[in-house]
């Protein structure tokens, strides 16, 4: 199952829930303001840490490059996609569980 968040997890505990859920496999894609967490030394980045190497874990990076961050500065172990990416991931898990 594809998991994508959008709501900051700064504002919203969707991200927090998702996490719980999607540590049993599947994957996570960071969009829109959710972007913030996949940042490295961000107040969420040990919750994502924590997830990675079970689940993938994704940021789609012109949100992320919009909001002023460069691709280096992703937590280790997400991914950065494109749109194509986003695609991709959807092809691939079948299932999308969007996250409001």
């Amino acid at each position: 199952m594809l998991h994508i968040v959008n709501k900051s997890p700064f504002d919203k505990n969707s991200l927090d829930k998702c996490v719980d859920l999607a540590a049993e496999g599947g994957a996570i894609l960071l969009i829109e303001d959710a972007v913030y967490a996949a940042k490295k030394n961000s107040d969420f980045a040990d919750k994502l840490k924590s997830v990675v190497g079970k689940c993938s874990v994704n940021v789609l990076g012109p949100d992320f490059n919009s909001r002023g961050f460069a691709d280096e500065d992703v937590l280790e172990g997400v991914n950065v996609v494109d749109h194509h990416g986003f695609v991709d991931l959807v092809e691939k898990n079948g299932t999308v569980q969007s996250w409001l």
